[in-house]
C-alpha cells in the first residue's frame, strides 16, 4: 500500500489494554502512514501513542469524526475501525465518503443487554459492502461473523503478535515463594472473581504460594473485600494498573488467565516471549495459541476446580515449568513474530484498497 495513502484507525478507549496495545505495536510495525483517532480515551493513553511517534488525536462525537476524514479525503485514505463504537463511525465515514474500510475484530463481550445489542450491530454492518475485510484476531471470532452471515471472503484471521524484545530481568524461579499473577482489567469478561475462586483455596492449602491481579477495574473493591474476608491481604496483593509489566514477569512463576471471553490476549503472548508458564481457561483465540501439556496448560471454561489442579500441578513440578516456558517461546517467536503479521496486514490493506478502487471505477 502506497505511504501517501493515510490509513486512519478509529478506537474509543478508557486505557491502555490489549486492543490499544496491539494497535500502538501495529502503527509502528506495518508499512504506510497511520493516524489514530480516539473517540474518547484517557489524555495519558493518547500522550503514550504521541510519545511513541503516532500521529493522533481526539474527536468528541461524529461530528469530529467525520470533519477529521474530510481532512484526508484528497489523500483517499483506509479506514480500520476497532471495538464498536469505532466500527459505527467508521461506517459512517466510510459510506458517507465512499472510503475503503477495514474492520479489526478484537473479541466480543455479551455479558448484558447493551453489549449484545452492540455485538449483533456489528456483525450485521460487517455484512454490508461498506466494509471490505474483516479481521479477526482469533479463529473463534472468525467462525462468530460466517454463523451471522459474514461472506467467508471478506473474513481474514491475522492474530496478534509481538515485536522483538529486550532481555528479560533476572527470573526469580526457584525462590522460597511461588507468585502466580493475574494480568488485566477487574471486570467480569475477564473473570478476576474466578481467579479468585481458583487460588484463594490454593493459597489455604500451600502456605508458600502468594498472588497477585495487575490492573484496574469496577470489580476492585468487591474483589478486595473477598481477599480481607479470606485472611490473606498479605498474600494476594492488588496493586492496581502497572506501567512496567516486564518487571512483573520476572517475578512470576505463572501467569493464570481465568477470563469468561477472549480474543488473543497481548498478556498470553507477552508470557510465552518472556519465559512465564501460562495457565488459562481455553477460551475464545486462548486454545489457537497453547497446546495444552506442550506449550501451556489448560482448563475447559469455567471449570474453576480444573484450572485450580492444572496450577497445583504446575506449582509442584519445576521440570514441566521448564518444558513449557521452551516450547511456549518456540510458538510465539514462529507464528506470533508481529514483523512477520505485520506484512500480512500490508497485504490486506492493500487489497482492501485495490478492491474499492475497481468498485469505484
Amino acid at each position: 500500500m502506497s505511504p501517501q495513502r493515510p490509513i486512519i484507525h478509529l478506537l474509543g478507549s478508557g486505557g491502555f489494554y490489549g486492543a490499544e496495545r496491539m494497535l500502538l505495536d501495529h502503527c509502528q510495525a506495518t508499512p504506510g502512514q497511520h493516524v489514530v483517532l480516539f473517540l474518547g480515551a484517557p489524555q495519558t493513553l493518547v500522550a503514550r501513542f504521541a510519545a511513541a511517534g503516532v500521529d493522533c488525536r481526539t474527536c468528541n462525537g461524529l461530528r469530529e469524526v467525520l470533519r477529521a476524514l474530510d481532512q484526508y479525503r484528497s489523500q483517499q485514505p483506509l479506514i480500520n475501525s476497532h471495538n464498536f463504537k469505532g466500527l459505527l463511525f467508521g461506517w459512517v465515514g466510510a459510506t458517507l465518503w465512499r472510503l475503503p474500510m477495514v474492520a479489526t475484530q478484537h473479541g466480543f463481550t455479551p455479558s448484558s443487554r447493551k453489549q449484545r445489542l452492540y455485538t449483533w450491530l456489528s456483525l450485521q454492518l460487517c455484512r454490508t459492502a461498506t466494509i471490505g475485510k474483516v479481521v479477526c484476531v482469533a479463529e473463534s471470532i472468525r467462525r462468530i461473523h460466517l454463523r451471522a452471515g459474514v461472506a467467508q471472503r471478506k473474513l481474514d484471521v491475522i492474530p496478534n503478535g509481538l515485536p522483538d524484545a529486550g532481555a528479560l530481568p533476572a527470573h526469580a524461579h526457584g525462590h522460597e515463594r511461588w507468585l502466580a499473577g493475574y494480568v488485566g482489567r477487574l471486570s467480569s469478561e475477564k473473570g478476576p472473581d474466578l481467579f479468585l475462586d481458583t487460588l484463594i483455596p490454593l493459597c489455604q492449602r500451600h502456605p508458600h504460594l502468594d498472588a497477585v491481579m495487575l490492573g484496574d477495574g469496577p470489580e476492585r473493591e468487591a474483589l478486595q473485600a473477598r481477599v480481607d474476608a479470606a485472611g490473606l491481604h498479605e498474600r494476594i496483593r492488588l496493586p492496581g494498573f502497572q506501567e512496567d509489566m516486564r518487571q512483573w514477569m520476572a517475578r512470576l512463576d505463572a501467569l493464570v488467565i481465568s477470563s469468561r471471553t477472549e480474543g488473543t490476549p497481548m498478556i498470553l503472548l507477552e508470557a510465552m516471549q518472556d519465559g512465564v508458564p501460562v495457565v488459562a481457561f481455553g477460551v475464545g483465540g486462548i486454545p489457537d495459541v497453547i497446546e495444552h501439556g506442550r506449550s501451556g496448560l489448560l482448563a475447559p471454561p469455567l471449570a474453576v476446580d480444573e484450572l485450580a489442579a492444572q496450577l497445583e500441578a504446575l506449582m509442584l513440578d519445576p521440570a514441566q515449568a521448564g518444558e513449557l516456558i521452551a516450547q511456549a517461546r518456540r510458538t510465539q517467536r514462529e507464528r506470533y513474530h508481529l514483523p512477520t503479521l505485520a506484512q500480512r496486514w500490508a497485504q490486506v490493506y492493500r487489497g482492501t484498497a485495490g478492491a474499492a478502487k475497481e468498485t469505484c471505477a
